[in-house]
């Protein structure tokens, strides 16, 4: 289980990308087959809605553990908002802190 005490350093969306969630979905974002099923982020339409992925984040999904746990509300808003506007997705209505702590449990 995650420690709620433990937070992730890093800052911008680019970064926590890079360090938290490439391991699963690959760096290009196209998601991954092995211990799991890791589901592509590129071109995704389920990104749509700015709320689907912040849920997803935050509380975690099947085997997709709630990292935003260990985030700040600003730091799930900047990796929500650089995987809606990379990998072929093209989202621009940005999530703001302020929709993530409102999307807490």
């Amino acid at each position: 289980m995650l420690s709620p005490a433990a937070k992730f350093a890093e800052q911008g969306g680019e970064a926590l990308y890079a360090n938290v969630c490439q391991a699963c979905h690959m760096k290009e974002g196209a998601g991954a087959v092995g211990a799991g099923a890791y589901p592509a982020l590129a071109n995704n339409a389920n990104l749509k809605a700015a709320g689907y992925p912040v849920h997803l984040v935050v509380n975690g999904h099947r085997g997709m553990p709630p990292v935003g746990r260990m985030m700040s509300d600003e730091q799930v808003a900047e990796v929500v908002n650089y995987v809606r506007s990379h990998f072929g997705n093209a989202y621009t209505d940005a999530v703001t802190a302020k929709d993530v702590a409102a999307a807490r449990p």
